[in-house]
């Protein structure tokens, strides 16, 4: 009868530890094992990824939508090394120009977007790229088009002379910024307000970070993701993409300083 009533207590309550115990999950990389389940902690067989609570990936496993903002002439690594690193991290991206007629990039890749200027929804972050941005700088509509997605936003991302985009749109008016090397003296005539820095890869200045050169927008990019997914997401990124000169120390982190957000006033649109 002891036997018994021992028995009848013990299922319940091993059905309950199996309920309760915890489960791991790889935080999402947009590759076949975000969907896999693992009962120990440790790492992602897949993609090497710290794997972490089921409860605590669900706060998180809301995807973040960037839209990549792509021209005729925009450079090829500028916005490639960045969509590699966000979507190994499970971020969502969209492709964007001021039409969907393809468009080329540096001459050699063709390009049909996702969206034009006139159907693109909102994102979460608005990535702008070098190359020949004068063909965005120099467009009303365009520039325009930012301004009116700027309530929607909350980060921007620039690389290279992409930051020449946002300064016309009024988005670096006071910040510390930077740009491709060679347009350092140009960006500061472009936006005398703001201090535009060399010999860093890149700068955030907590809505808004803008990055050096070419490579260097990857270096943005795996920063914005420790920022959004943590640093283990970051570092497994960059192990996964084989990208061993991600040195955090070079660039210069100004959002601990809590700024005052850069937001386009009334005046500016």
């Amino acid at each position: 009868m002891k036997q018994l009533l021992r028995l009848i207590l013990f299922i319940p309550c091993f059905a309950f530890t199996q309920i309760c115990a915890a489960t791991y999950v790889c935080p999402p990389c947009n590759h076949p094992c975000d969907t896999t389940a693992y009962q120990q902690p440790g790492v992602c067989a897949h993609c090497g990824m710290t794997l972490v609570e089921k409860n605590e990936q669900a706060l998180k496993d809301q995807k973040i939508t960037v839209c990549f903002f792509l021209y005729d002439g925009v450079e090829v690594l500028d916005f490639a090394g960045p969509m590699e690193v966000f979507s190994y991290a499970g971020f969502k991206i969209i492709t964007v120009a001021k039409t969907k007629a393809p468009l080329l990039s540096q001459g050699i890749l063709k390009i049909t977007p996702d969206y034009s200027i006139q159907d693109a929804p909102q994102a979460d972050i608005f990535a702008v790229f070098g190359g020949s941005d004068d063909v965005a700088t120099n467009d009303p509509e365009v520039i325009s088009w930012i301004k009116s997605m700027d309530s929607a936003t909350k980060s921007y991302f620039s690389v290279c002379t992409g930051a020449f985009i946002l300064g016309k749109a009024g988005l670096l008016d006071q910040l510390t910024v930077t740009t491709f090397h060679k347009s350092i003296t140009n960006l500061q005539k472009a936006v005398p307000n703001a201090k535009v820095l060399q010999n860093v890869r890149y700068v955030d200045n907590g809505r808004v970070i803008t990055t050096a050169g070419i490579s260097a927008g990857i270096d943005g990019a795996l920063h914005l993701v420790s920022k959004l997914r943590g640093k283990d997401v970051a570092e497994a990124v960059a192990k996964q993409i084989e990208y061993d000169k991600y040195v955090p120390e070079q660039g210069m982190d100004l959002s601990s300083a809590e700024p005052p957000k850069t937001k386009i006033s009334n005046k500016e649109r």
